[in-house]
């Protein structure tokens, strides 16, 4: 009887540690690559978001977009202030990650958003144009 119950446990626990791991929470915004962004910001509704600091920023950064530092506590504030949550949010940042953890703030505020994957420099590096 006993074993019984530790196999049906045991059992449980595998099942519900299989069922956690494969069950990652999808992400509610769209990665893109250099070339799909670079069409999609073609779109003049699109609002470009630099989310890097302003220093990043001012070294240069793709051209019509906004600086909002998601580092800074006043990012959530100021997305709410300056962005229209009925455009769709064209992100990005040096490398991709800050920027999928604003898209991520962004698109629980509302936002539809898509995300430069690998950021700036993979921008740079495909010879995209950029502003100082």
């Amino acid at each position: 009887m006993i074993k019984s119950i530790y196999f049906m446990f045991f059992v449980c626990a595998c099942l519900f540690g299989l069922f956690a791991c494969s069950a990652k929470a999808q992400d509610k915004f769209k990665n893109l690559s250099s070339d799909d962004f670079e069409k999609l910001i073609q779109d003049e509704n699109i609002q470009r978001v630099d989310v890097r600091t302003v220093a990043e920023y001012s070294q240069g950064h793709i051209p019509g977009s906004l600086n909002i530092n998601v580092l800074d506590d006043k990012f959530s504030a100021e997305a709410d202030e300056l962005l229209d949550k009925e455009r769709p949010v064209a992100i990005y940042c040096k490398s991709g990650r800050r920027s999928r953890n604003a898209a991520r703030l962004l698109t629980q505020k509302g936002f539809k958003v898509y995300n430069l994957d690998k950021g700036f420099d993979n921008w740079k590096e495909s010879g995209k144009d950029i502003e100082l």
